[in-house]
């Protein structure tokens, strides 16, 4: 079942920025920072950069800058000394920001760390954009069921659901022959096993087209994010996994794709910057400027598809394999696969060892149906220490 959104156009939006010094923190940053009378912030939350947070801070006037690192907290109270904006840290810091009165709130935190700060702006009706799509993989339905209980608005902050979420007709679901998703390939597109087998760090997280957090951006050289946003895609838009496909476009102009029953074909288009889809999420259900360059097309000149690699890029495999099995197996994928991720970039692991890991995880752990909260925490719990020791096995 899809839960559209709705909004209230023009009117002023006190906004909740989760994650701001990351790379979409950042940019809905830049955002605001252009409108700052129509997008007064409530609370600006990060993971440990205090100089960032702080000047962010001194731009923004929130009323409350969070840091989930709690030794942090000194450093960050020190920064913003006279400015009269509240300082707090720690997990639990994170979660009451949540609950400040907001209208909007940015769900841009890295991985299954941003689940319960999610939910509880869901849980109190918030107007919440994610960027984290790790949210809907790790416990989809159990938030598309929070989100439909509380009368919250969902919307995509990812460039490939946004673009399905602007062209998608919610009123006649049964007319969506089916959705697809359009994919860089990754900095490795052309390149064979034996190659990304001694790929590094900086190869992998040079992205050809977007620029993202590195994360994201390993995930992307695997096509791990594709696989993942094909169960964020299922859940958010409530189409089953054979209606979701991929197909590699390596100019990233077309961002995504509806297919209806007739015949046609919608899609999205614009250059690859992600304030394009944030300004869609910010302003919605009105339409707001950004600095994006614009889209040209004489100037793009050729577009090309073309099918992905299953062989060269097995993540996608696991992923449906996982959004099939259902139950846990959603979560310990993505678990595993941020074990594993991390792993490659403290140089622990090779790249294809990041594969390997993750379809190792989810072959040993049982796929139990989560019918809680708590049992998400655990799967994930369980999935990172056998990915962790996965990972210490092959590191010695």
């Amino acid at each position: 079942m899809v839960v559209k959104a709705e909004g209230a156009g023009d009117a002023p939006r006190r906004v909740t920025i989760f994650g701001s010094t990351g790379s979409v923190g950042t940019q809905t940053v830049d955002l605001i920072a252009r409108d700052p009378e129509r997008f007064p912030v409530e609370a600006l939350t990060a993971n440990r950069n205090v100089a960032l947070l702080a000047e962010q801070a001194r731009q923004l006037r929130p009323k409350l800058a969070v840091v989930a690192d709690p030794a942090a907290y000194a450093d960050l109270k020190e920064a913003l000394a006279g400015t009269g904006v509240e300082a707090a840290a720690g997990p639990q810091a994170v979660a009451e920001a949540a609950e400040r009165p907001s209208d909007w709130v940015m769900a841009a935190i890295v991985g299954a760390a941003g689940l319960e700060p999610t939910l509880a702006a869901v849980r109190r009706g918030a107007c919440v954009a994610f960027a984290n799509k790790e949210v809907l993989v790790c416990a989809g339905a159990l938030m598309m069921e929070e989100v439909r209980r509380h009368g919250a608005n969902l919307l995509p902050v990812d460039s490939e659901h946004s673009a399905i979420y602007q062209v998608f007709d919610f009123d006649r679901l049964d007319s969506v022959q089916r959705l697809i998703l359009t994919a860089s390939g990754g900095p490795f597109r052309t390149r064979d096993r034996a190659f990304m087998a001694a790929a590094t760090r900086e190869q992998a997280v040079a992205h050809p087209t977007w620029e993202m957090g590195a994360k994201i951006s390993i995930d992307s050289a695997t096509m791990m994010n594709k696989g993942l946003e094909i169960i964020e895609a299922h859940f958010l838009f409530g189409v089953p996994e054979e209606k979701i496909d991929v197909l590699v476009h390596p100019q990233s102009v077309v961002h995504s794709l509806v297919e209806y029953v007739d015949g046609s074909v919608l899609a999205q288009l614009g250059t690859p910057d992600m304030r394009t889809p944030i300004a869609y999420a910010l302003g919605w259900p009105a339409r707001i400027p950004t600095p994006a360059e614009r889209l040209d097309l004489v100037k793009a000149a050729t577009l090309t598809f073309e099918a992905p690699d299953p062989e060269r890029f097995p993540a996608l495999r696991l992923a449906r394999a996982a959004l099939q099995s259902g139950g846990g197996a959603p979560t310990i994928l993505s678990a595993a696969n941020e074990v594993a991720v991390q792993a490659f970039l403290d140089r622990r692991i090779g790249f294809l060892d990041i594969e390997r890991i993750v379809e190792g995880v989810l072959g040993t752990l049982p796929h139990r149906p989560l019918r809680d909260l708590s049992a998400v925490r655990d799967t994930d719990a369980e999935a990172r220490r056998v990915a962790a020791d996965r990972v210490a096995a092959l590191a010695r």
